[in-house]
């Protein structure tokens, strides 16, 4: 395929698109003080956001609410959970979680 000017400067274009919006608020963020309750409150963010993935990828696993008897995944997370609060192992949580999805569906 023969590079022209004009898919040059798409992908010039498109290279610009990309870096300013990762790049802009690491230069601005990097200047200003933040307080410090701003920084507990960013604290919380990646946790909010994994809860929400969470949340609905359990809750909502065919783009409609499921109920507990119904949820194959919701039940799988259960024990899941409970390896996750008792060792706060991610490792141990993983398997756990993957043998009681295994599980169910092999019995259900």
């Amino acid at each position: 395929m023969a590079i022209t000017w004009q898919v040059f400067w798409v992908i010039v274009g498109g290279t610009i698109v990309t870096i300013i919006p990762r790049v802009f608020p690491l230069v601005v963020l990097s200047k200003l003080n933040i307080p410090q309750l701003g920084l507990r409150w960013l604290a919380h963010i990646p946790v909010a956001i994994m809860a929400a993935l969470l949340a609905q990828e359990l809750l909502l696993p065919t783009k409609e609410f499921s109920y507990f008897w119904d949820n194959i995944r919701l039940l799988a997370a259960l024990p899941a959970l409970l390896v996750a609060v008792i060792t706060r192992s991610l490792l141990g949580t993983v398997v756990v979680g993957i043998f009681s999805m295994m599980a169910l569906r092999w019995f259900l």
